[in-house]
Formats: structure tokens, sequence, C-alpha cells
């Protein structure tokens, strides 16, 4: 299968890892849940859903597996949950209805996943979790996800480099039931505590949204008039900011980061409002998950641990040009 070309993430594609505090892995080498006999030929009905694709990160991933199925000879049907639980179930319903062969998921809550994902697999269904773990393991095929604390950490290293005297700051954070945002959240704490000139002015959550990044930072620069940075649990919150900071006149004063590698943040980083942000390999990952699938479904075994994780590469204005859509050029 055609890919696009990343630096370094491939390495890690098989390894174990224990992010968010999920519970022990007991998975084996091929994946929890049900598995189909193997043996026989692909085909058949993928189901890919995930949250909204008003997201480029999400269009993305759904794209890349879409494409990456029908090339293998696979129908599909994508579909999005709008991070909505409910929406989520009844699509998962749907998909074991139509005979899905596999489900491609990037969830809508980690603990408010765990039941749907185990009525699929109860229904001999497997389901490949892609961006988004669930608080369980035994359960998915997959659990492929971006290294969420290197790619931070990364973050917030070239943050705190880029203010060098340091001074108060505001961080915006997501979604609480997204296991992401408090692993990305972390990580940036991680960092930033190791500098005792950084102060945190306030910790806002802007549920991934921009339109309420914009108006949390909008609010927040009226009273606190010595702000020097922001950074953000995804690109989508700092561009935001970004907007809030240029509304305000403050953009030569304020530095900003974020993370996802959304091309709106490359373009953000290119024009210089954004100082950086990580770019979490979004197609990588949901290729991945489809190969897992069909492997699966044709051999009986996915090939890989159940948790996966795939490191992050940080993009900023030295890198910039070299970026295609949540991938980098060698």
């Amino acid at each position: 299968m055609r890919r696009t070309t990343y630096f370094a993430v491939a390495a890690t594609a098989a390894l174990a890892i224990g992010l968010t505090g999920c519970g022990s892995d007991t998975s084996d080498g091929g994946g929890g849940g049900a598995a189909p006999d193997g043996g026989g030929e692909g085909g058949g009905l993928i189901s890919i859903i995930t949250p909204s694709h008003d997201n480029p990160f999400f269009k993305s991933e759904a794209d890349a597996a879409a494409a990456a199925a029908e090339e293998l000879g696979y129908e599909t049907s994508v579909a999005s949950h709008d991070d909505d639980p409910n929406k989520q179930s009844e699509l998962i319903d749907s998909a074991i209805s139509n005979d899905a062969q596999a489900i491609i998921l990037d969830n809508a809550g980690a603990d408010a996943s765990i039941g749907p994902v185990q009525k699929a697999v109860d229904a001999g269904v497997p389901v490949f979790l892609i961006d988004r773990e669930i608080n369980e393991t035994g359960i998915a095929s997959a659990q492929i996800v971006a290294n969420n604390a290197q790619g931070a950490a990364l973050v917030a290293q070239e943050w705190v480099g880029a203010i060098p005297d340091g001074g108060k700051y505001i961080e915006l954070t997501g979604k609480e039931s997204d296991t992401n945002a408090g692993v990305r959240s972390e990580a940036f704490a991680s960092v930033i505590s190791q500098y005792p000139e950084f102060e945190l002015a306030a910790q806002e959550t802007a549920n991934w949204d921009q339109q309420e990044a914009f108006n949390k930072v909008e609010t927040l620069l009226q009273s606190h008039d010595d702000i020097v940075g922001i950074i953000a649990g995804n690109d989508t919150m700092a561009l935001g900011a970004v907007a809030a900071v240029e509304a305000a006149g403050l953009t030569e004063d304020i530095t900003i980061a974020g993370f996802d590698g959304s091309p709106d943040a490359v373009a953000a980083i290119e024009d210089g409002t954004l100082l950086a942000t990580g770019l979490q390999p979004a197609v990588l990952i949901a290729e991945l998950a489809v190969e897992q699938a069909d492997s699966l479904i044709t051999t009986g075994e996915t090939g890989a641990e159940e948790k996966q994780s795939i490191d992050c590469i940080l993009i900023n204005a030295d890198n910039a040009d070299q970026y295609t859509l949540f991938g980098m050029e060698e």
C-alpha cells in the first residue's frame, strides 16, 4: 500500500503502551476481542466512525481509512458520531446490522465507548480504535494512537524556549472525556514545571472548539494584561487563541503553540502567528488500522499488540515547508 512518508514514526508502531491509566493490558499479540476465523479473502464492508469531519484531523483519518480499505477491495461506510456517545452507539448498531467485517473507530469517550465496543465484538465485529483509547483492554483488536505525551512534551519544550524570560501563561485543554486531553496537559506541565519563571494564570477547557477558545481567550486577556504565552491541547483551540490575540493587538507579545499538525496550523506557523504544533500522523494511524483489520479478517491475527503508539513530530518554522496533509516529506 502506498503511504505518506513520516519521520521516525513507524519504529514504535507495535509497542504496547500504558497511557492515561487504562486497565491492565491483557492482549496476547493478536489483539483483544473475538477474531474472525481468518484464512478467507478480504472484502465486504468496513465501517469507519470518527468525530466531526468539520475538524480536518478527523476528516483526514476517515478519508485515509476509506482509501486504504477500498484499495484492499472492501466497501466502506463513513460516518461521524460528533462526540455524542448515543449517536456512536447507533452507528455501531448499524455497522453490526449491515454485517460489517470490521469497525475503524475514533471513539466518543474513553468510558462511554467501552459498552458499544464490547457489543460489536460480541456480535463478531472486531473494532480497531484509532487516535483515542478506551479505558479497558482485551476488547478492541487494536488501540493505535499517537504518542501524545511525547508529542506534547516536544511542543512544550519548543514553547518555553521561545519565551526565555518566562511569565504568565494560559493553557487551553480539550474535552475531559477524551483521554488525549489529560495526557497532553500532563505532558505540558511536566516540561513547563521545570521552569519556575513561568506562572499558570489560567487553565480553561475549550472542548477542542475554535470559537469557544476564541471566547475564552478574549475574556481572559481582559482580566490578565500580562500574558506572554498560550499553549493549547489542539490546533483548533490554538487557532481560536491566535484570532483572539490578533483581535486584541497582542500578536507580537504572546507566543502560542498547538497540537495535531493541521493544515491551518501549519499555515499559521508560516505566517508567524503560531509558534509550533505537534504532528499526529493521522493518515498513518488510519492506514495501520485498516491493514491490521484486513490481516485479522484474512488470517485471524492482526500481527501486532493491541496497544500501539506512534511518535509525533514537532513542526515549527524550520520544517513547515516539508508538511503534507498530516504527514511530512523526507
